[in-house]
């Protein structure tokens, strides 16, 4: 739940397009992103896991690696916490349609760096490997943090587009929401990188 509340980039886009189109839009961008991300769970699952049950080693390094990269986009929100502020304020005119808003958040969700490094590095870590089948425990808990992720970002989504106008007037809001998104990130890669020791 942690780094599913933290605004990373899926967060703040489907904010964006509340701010910009309203709630409906943006519940459609958020059900296209969780659809994105579980299929990223999905890859994960059938290529990492089988991998993760026989090796320690390969287990170990997951952790590392993905410690070290959740640090370095932490570090990374942070220092572009102002970048693209004003553009995500202002999209546009010309509303997209609901699938469209579906197909461009799948791609948001499926791409996400953030998203792989969840799947890949810190999901393994509540796998039981001695109880089996650690596919079907990452494919369980890839669906299980999809359905947290739709509703957590749904309500985003809701509560921007509620408040769209506030939230419009002030970029530094954005700002502020990514750099407590980068704080969290950074956090939780070294809470991954000390239970790795």
């Amino acid at each position: 739940m942690i780094i599913i509340l933290a605004p990373g980039p899926s967060v703040l886009f489907i904010i964006a397009r509340a701010i910009a189109w309203g709630r409906m839009t943006a519940v459609a961008t958020a059900a296209g992103n969780v659809t994105g991300a579980f299929t990223l769970s999905l890859m994960v699952a059938f290529g990492l896991g089988p991998i993760l049950q026989r090796s320690e080693l390969a287990f170990l390094a997951v952790q590392v690696i993905g410690g070290f990269y959740l640090v370095y986009l932490g570090i990374d929100a942070i220092r572009h916490s102002k970048i693209h502020a004003e553009d995500m304020v202002n999209q546009g005119e010309v509303k997209p349609s609901a699938l469209r808003s579906a197909r461009d958040g799948f791609w948001v969700g499926a791409l996400n760096p953030k998203g792989l490094v969840f799947f890949a590095a810190i999901l393994p870590q509540f796998l039981d490997r001695d109880s089996g089948n650690v596919t079907s425990q990452l494919v369980l808990m890839g669906a299980t943090f999809s359905v947290l992720a739709f509703i957590s970002d749904g309500s985003w989504g809701l509560i921007a587009g509620t408040v769209r106008q506030w939230m419009a007037t002030s970029p530094a809001r954005l700002v502020t929401m990514r750099r407590i998104g980068g704080i969290v990130m950074i956090l939780l890669g070294l809470f991954t990188l000390l239970s790795a020791i």
